[in-house]
């Protein structure tokens, strides 16, 4: 699709510079422009080129083994403790400003998240008075691939006190109120967003145009101040592995994959989505070609803008001496670590069970790599 339909879009839109190389690695994902490896079946002789994946993180395909070595090592640094998948979510009424800001609020949605829940495990009146120490997760996405700015956390149910060496569990259904989170959220984001306007730290050209006068930016304001907030806690299941893989799925991949396209044609895209108002039924949805890039190009991150972040203890480069002080303290043992020196062929018949090596001709024989295969063309970026 990409290669069919990119250059006219691209011809059609503005597109900034950063935007235009991801879509290039798109379009040239294990494709001859690469280069890659010519292999050879060491029983029938059957030949056949691999080409090089992208690696970029916004391909839908090309991830899987990446996000997979993420959530092994994430699943080395879990506790035995509750854990509670948080989410926060920015109101749509704010979409247009971060769209012209994506790289200063998308920092401060995180800002934000890790203050209140830092405050909260501080505070006695939630009756742990200590640290967290949590993975946050942003995506971007809702299942029609429209905007929706909201920042997934796996938050270990405790709290760490470094000046005494003790642990304190939160109770197993229950982290902190829900009510007081929301307000705790939407009180802390929309003053760091006043102090941005003041301090002339906000863009509001383009899609944020119209937040620019004075009277349009107090509207906003308000709207912001009457709109209901949504943070949403819940305990996960009794294996916190769960939430870690559902995490581990957006790490390194954006808002669509190749297994929810079901129909192109030279004027429209029909993808899978799944209807939450609807008792999570699946749904079909057709857009014109055009308007289907457009979306998917909601979703690409600034360059270097890291979407996955740990925070409190399980932060910085003492990390592992936090964990084994905290393991320590709960006498836990430390869970075994995934092999580090792990080919990359193993690690995948580990995980899967599937053999890439083996000959999809005869079915016997493996596929040994014979040589090298050169980019045939340097992608346009």
């Amino acid at each position: 699709m990409l290669k069919d339909h990119w250059e006219e879009y691209g011809r059609r839109q503005p597109v900034e510079a950063h935007v235009r190389k991801v879509m290039g690695h798109l379009r040239d994902c294990r494709t001859a422009a690469l280069g890659g490896r010519l292999q050879r079946c060491d029983c029938c002789g059957a030949e056949a080129p691999v080409y090089n994946s992208c690696r970029d993180r916004h391909c839908p395909t090309c991830q899987t083994l990446r996000k997979q070595q993420w959530v092994e090592r994430r699943q080395a640094e879990l506790l035995p403790a509750p854990y509670f998948h948080v989410v926060f979510t920015l109101p749509h009424g704010l979409n247009p400003l971060v769209r012209a800001n994506p790289a200063r609020l998308l920092r401060e949605l995180f800002a934000t998240v890790a203050w209140v829940l830092s405050h909260f495990a501080a505070d006695p009146q939630w009756k742990l008075a200590g640290q967290l120490g949590f993975v946050a997760v942003l995506h971007t996405w809702t299942q029609k691939l429209m905007l929706h700015y909201h920042v997934h956390c796996l938050v270990p149910g405790g709290a760490w006190n470094h000046a005494t060496g003790t642990w304190r569990s939160a109770n197993r259904h229950y982290l902190f109120g829900k009510e007081a989170l929301c307000k705790a959220f939407q009180a802390r984001f929309i003053r760091r967003l006043q102090s941005l306007r003041r301090t002339g730290r906000l863009r509001f050209d383009g899609t944020a145009a119209a937040f620019a006068p004075d009277s349009a930016w107090d509207a906003l304001i308000q709207s912001l101040w009457a709109t209901p907030w949504v943070v949403y806690p819940k305990a996960t299941a009794r294996r916190p592995e769960r939430a870690l893989d559902y995490l581990g799925r957006y790490t390194h991949r954006v808002a669509i994959g190749d297994h929810r396209l079901r129909a192109l044609d030279q004027a429209t895209v029909t993808f899978d989505w799944r209807d939450r108002t609807d008792g999570n039924t699946l749904k079909q949805l057709t857009l014109p070609t055009q308007d289907f890039i457009g979306r998917f190009l909601l979703h690409i991150l600034p360059h270097g803008f890291a979407k996955v972040r740990a925070f409190g203890w399980l932060a910085g480069r003492h990390k592992t001496a936090r964990l084994t002080a905290i393991r320590a303290a709960l006498k836990a043992p430390a869970p075994e670590s995934p092999p580090v020196a792990e080919k990359t062929m193993a690690r995948i018949l580990r995980l899967t069970g599937v053999d890439v090596t083996l000959c999809p001709r005869c079915k016997v024989g493996h596929l040994m790599v014979v040589t090298q295969l050169p980019p045939a063309r340097a992608g346009p970026s």
